[in-house]
């Protein structure tokens, strides 16, 4: 019989966010060695190792799991490093006691102390390759897809978009605003970005979508804005550059760590006048969208799921010789490639 791996998520498939496809992807990559589940909390089935996203959010399940002795790996979100480890006790609780930690971009290392790095590992998340799409022709559309909130920082790309008076330019949101009447977390980033799209008709507004059409969507853009105060490691940075499209990103950990420091699409946070000059660049020279371009093309051998299925299934195969070790009765299979 496999062995038995749980994956802790605080999102499902109801959120559609990157946590949810990051644990999606990774039980698919497991199930070729064990038997796999996903659930936002433990509930104390027996099992043989468990690799948990978000070391705050998923802290009581860390805690509980680590009393059993068996493989435990943590996977530490953007909220986590660039925030909760520095100041929240359940954070800082769940680095101790995990076996491994994984960290999804070379920059996140910066953010432990050496103790935990000792233990990290760096697993770049991936994407399929696919064609660039064809544009719309008669606007220069800018690509937002984030779940409105304020570690999102969508105000930035509307402000940026404002100065430039361009009606051929438009912002096209994919996510959930939050800030539906019927929605319990409304969020005032999302009202705010939503009367900013109500004052700006070169605004769209989408909603949610599923993962494929927002994967058709952001092949059919001219760029792709990232403007987030803090990111672990964007899947939807990963999906622009597996289908050749340019990425403008706000300049923070989580990005430079997947672009790269001298990536000439980096703007610092907040600043909407320097993100407006990067969007000008874009939309006026097109030397500059094949500058993004090739340097996106440098990086994308990173995120070849290949590559990460190979470091996913090392991991598991990991935890599970170190609950065999602990005393756990489980059998292992070798990685299969």
């Amino acid at each position: 019989m496999k062995p038995h791996i749980v994956i802790i998520s605080p999102a499902l498939a109801d959120a559609n966010n990157g946590n949810w496809q990051t644990a999606r992807r990774w039980a698919g990559f497991l199930r070729a060695q064990a038997r796999v589940t996903i659930g936002r909390t433990w509930d104390g089935t027996a099992c043989d190792a468990m690799i948990a996203l978000h070391a705050r959010r998923s802290a009581d399940s860390i805690a509980r799991f680590a009393a059993s002795g068996a493989g435990l790996a943590v996977v530490l979100t953007g909220t986590d490093l660039y925030r909760d480890i520095r100041v929240d006790t359940a954070a800082q609780r769940s680095l101790d006691l995990a076996h491994r930690l994984v960290v999804l971009q070379s920059a996140g290392l910066a953010e432990l102390a050496p103790l935990h790095r000792a233990k990290t590992a760096v697993i770049y998340q991936s994407a399929r390759r696919l064609r660039p799409g064809r544009p719309r022709r008669r606007s220069f559309d800018l690509l937002l897809v984030a779940h409105l909130r304020a570690e999102k920082d969508p105000l930035t790309a509307a402000r940026a978009l404002a100065r430039l008076e361009d009606p051929t330019l438009r912002l096209v949101h994919v996510g959930d605003t939050g800030s539906g009447p019927d929605t319990a977390a409304r969020d005032p980033v999302g009202a705010a970005f939503v009367r900013a799209a109500t004052a700006d008709a070169r605004i769209e507004l989408r909603g949610a979508l599923p993962h494929a059409a927002t994967r058709q969507a952001i092949r059919r853009a001219r760029v792709l804005l990232l403007p987030s105060r803090m990111e672990g490691g964007a899947n939807v940075l990963i999906e622009a550059l597996m289908c050749g499209v340019p990425v403008i990103a706000s300049r923070i950990g989580g990005s430079i760590g997947l672009l790269g420091a001298h990536y000439p699409g980096l703007f610092p946070v907040g600043d909407d006048a320097a993100l407006a000059d990067l969007i000008r660049r874009a939309r006026d020279e097109p030397g500059f969208l094949d500058d993004l371009r090739a340097h996106g093309a440098r990086h994308a051998p990173l995120f070849d799921p290949a590559r990460e299925r190979d470091a996913v299934r090392a991991l598991g195969h990991n935890l599970l010789l170190l609950g065999a070790r602990a005393g756990s009765p489980i059998t292992t299979e070798q990685p299969r490639r």
